[in-house]
């Protein structure tokens, strides 16, 4: 995922973490979200940004507003299929921001009882980063796997047209601080990346992504129209990409509309009770950390960082300086829900 970059300048705007969710919050209720959704929306939102990860904040929210599924009629969440251990979910054309959110509340409760849970949700889009998720599931002390498939974006080794989703996959775990959170894209750049860099005029790095017909290209625009990018890792990513798209299936994602590529979210949650004793498994995790962290470093090196470090520190940062964003986007989150006229 990309940084966001705290340079000030004449094509951007500070905002304090209240005004950024204000302005959001404004922009979906103009195109008919509901406060309490908003709001779930806005938090997670505003939560990326204040992360550090410039697309998957306000950005977004020009994505749910031209996605022709934030048009459609919207039915309410509910559970198609139902154990002790699991749910499977129909999202009901709803946004993933919000039953994606609901999936994890249903996994915690589900695991926090018999000690494991499986959840999954179709029939929905846009579930965004999925670090957040994870973070709230292991700040109730459980273990997590999240994985999420999509939209076609992703080219496999050799071909010119997508079949892939960017298919993220997300691992977190307790500790006695801060969660550990290890959340990664199969792709080689996410497509919110794909979405901003269009909408910004900024080019995308070579050898990553291919216009419509399947040529190489650093047009952003290009690859947003009808385009896409390569897994990373070569092979390695491809094959990983493909296991997410398939657990995407145990989700239900094929039920909505009867395509096996198509949008599913996926929680498998833990209680590490049910394999240790009370305590045990943060305790030696914690352990692991600080010999991880106590690895003899090679001159310059300041400190060997682990996944999730970084957004926890940018967090608290941006929470006092505030959160950048492009101007140009900015005016454009404004501009939602009007009509000239």
């Amino acid at each position: 995922m990309s940084i966001l970059l705290d340079t000030d300048g004449p094509e951007t705007v500070r905002l304090t973490a209240v005004e950024a969710h204000g302005l959001g919050t404004d922009a979906l209720k103009r195109i008919g979200f509901p406060d309490d959704e908003a709001k779930i929306i806005m938090d997670q939102l505003v939560d990326n940004a204040l992360c550090g990860y410039k697309f998957a904040g306000l950005p977004r929210l020009l994505a749910i507003a031209k996605d022709k599924k934030t048009t459609k009629k919207r039915e309410p969440i509910r559970i198609v299929k139902e154990t002790p251990l699991s749910a499977l979910i129909d999202g009901g054309n709803n946004v993933g921001y919000i039953t994606a959110y609901r999936a994890a509340e249903i996994a915690i409760r589900k695991a926090k009882t018999t000690g494991f849970a499986s959840v999954g949700v179709h029939n929905s889009y846009y579930s965004g980063r999925n670090a957040y998720y994870a973070e709230m599931i292991a700040r109730e002390g459980l273990v997590t796997m999240h994985v999420a498939c999509g939209h076609l974006k992703v080219l496999p080794p050799g071909g010119t047209k997508a079949a892939l989703g960017t298919n993220p996959i997300c691992f977190a775990f307790p500790t006695s601080k801060e969660p550990f959170v290890f959340d990664m894209g199969t792709a080689s750049l996410m497509w919110g990346e794909v979405l901003l860099y269009s909408h910004i005029g900024q080019q995308l790095e070579p050898g990553i992504a291919f216009d419509a017909e399947g040529n190489a290209t650093q047009d952003a625009k290009a690859v947003f129209n009808g385009g896409g990018v390569v897994p990373f890792g070569g092979h390695k990513g491809f094959g990983l990409s493909f296991s997410v798209q398939t657990l995407g299936l145990l989700a239900g994602s094929f039920l909505a509309h009867g395509k096996v590529q198509d949008y599913g979210f996926l929680f498998w949650v833990l209680n590490p009770e049910i394999m240790l004793p009370a305590g045990d498994f943060q305790e030696r995790l914690d352990e692991l950390i600080e010999k991880v962290k106590a690895t003899p470093r090679r001159p310059g090196v300041d400190g060997i960082r682990l996944p999730s470090e970084r957004a926890f520190k940018e967090r608290a940062r941006r929470r006092e300086e505030g959160i950048l964003v492009d101007k140009l986007v900015v005016e454009s989150i404004r501009s939602i829900g009007i009509r000239e006229g």
